[in-house]
């Protein structure tokens, strides 16, 4: 199975101007890499993404992929954006306002389709509904969307509108308490579950394999540090994980493998991982992303890593 994704965020011109022309081609370099699996969400670039997204993917068969965006913000006319909002530069002229209610939840989707000018997405997470962006106030918008989005995709679930939803974030606790208090399909969890980062193994995953929720990851990369840069999370790094990430890095040198490669391929091996989406900004790292999951790794490598104490001795590995 190709558990090769592709994450939207770049397409919304994340940190940089990607120019129309690079963005197209890169949507069309991952279909032709064999990526069947798409994400991408309002937020990012203010629905500049899912423009991008949906005009390359409105060529090929609709049975023939996996489409997923999300709800929790809506977008809202504005005459006074900035050029850098959130992250993203350069992004269409609306304002992101949070709204996890069932109303919300249904326009925020009905505004998606139309952005991507097809009718039907097939998975919906519900976006962000962390402490990192919401603060002491999460458990508060936490009640809100279980009360609002979560019940509205599930019956949407029911009548066959979407086929799945879940939650997407950088934390692990939300979806942990979604788990306990009502019945999603699929979560996509950015950055908890690396070569760097373990969070996701020993609580989220084993709940999530005891109900049958499969898990989506983005961020395989930790945002730079997995693959040569020096942040993570988008942030300049710890010393402790940047002399980690490097310990790691020696290890992969040893047996002649990429650090990315043995990035792609440990997030891929977890069976409830059902696709990684890693982010790309040019058909040329897409390409790569594609490479990368088709190097031989030997198992030497792995036994290595958990010797030295980089890898749980438990975790999945190819």
């Amino acid at each position: 199975m190709n558990k090769l994704g592709m994450g939207g965020a770049p397409l919304g011109n994340l940190f940089d101007h990607i120019d129309e022309t690079v963005a197209a081609a890169t949507v069309s370099a991952a279909w032709d890499s064999g990526v069947r699996h798409f994400d991408t969400a309002p937020h990012y670039g203010a629905g500049l993404s899912e423009h991008r997204m949906g005009a390359v993917l409105r060529l090929h068969p609709r049975d023939a992929y996996t489409l997923s965006t999300k709800v929790g913000r809506v977008l809202e006319p504005a005459q006074d954006v900035p050029e850098r909002a959130e992250g993203f530069v350069g992004g269409l002229p609306f304002r992101r306002r949070f709204d996890y209610s069932a109303e919300g939840a249904v326009r925020s989707l009905e505004d998606s389709m139309q952005r991507l000018g097809l009718s039907r997405v097939d998975t919906v997470y519900i976006h962000d509904l962390s402490e990192d962006w919401h603060g002491s106030a999460w458990p508060e918008r936490f009640r809100e969307a279980m009360t609002g989005a979560a019940r509205v995709l599930s019956e949407l679930r029911r009548r066959g509108v979407i086929r799945a939803w879940g939650l997407g974030l950088n934390l692990v606790e939300p979806a942990l308490a979604t788990l306990e208090q009502t019945s999603p399909d699929i979560f996509l969890i950015a950055g908890r579950y690396t070569l760097l980062d373990h969070t996701a193994l020993d609580r989220l995953f084993p709940a999530c394999s005891a109900r049958g929720v499969k898990v989506v990851l983005g961020g395989p990369y930790n945002s730079g540090l997995l693959a040569g840069g020096s942040t993570f999370n988008y942030e300049t790094a710890p010393a402790e994980l940047a002399d980690r990430a490097r310990s790691i890095a020696t290890v992969c040198a040893s047996h002649g493998v990429d650090l990315k490669a043995a990035a792609l391929q440990f997030c891929a091996a977890h069976p409830v991982v059902e696709a990684i989406i890693p982010g790309a900004r040019s058909p040329d790292e897409v390409r790569e992303n594609a490479a990368m999951l088709t190097v031989n790794i030997p198992a030497a490598l792995w036994i290595e890593l958990k010797r030295a104490g980089l890898l749980p001795a438990h975790a999945p590995t190819p």
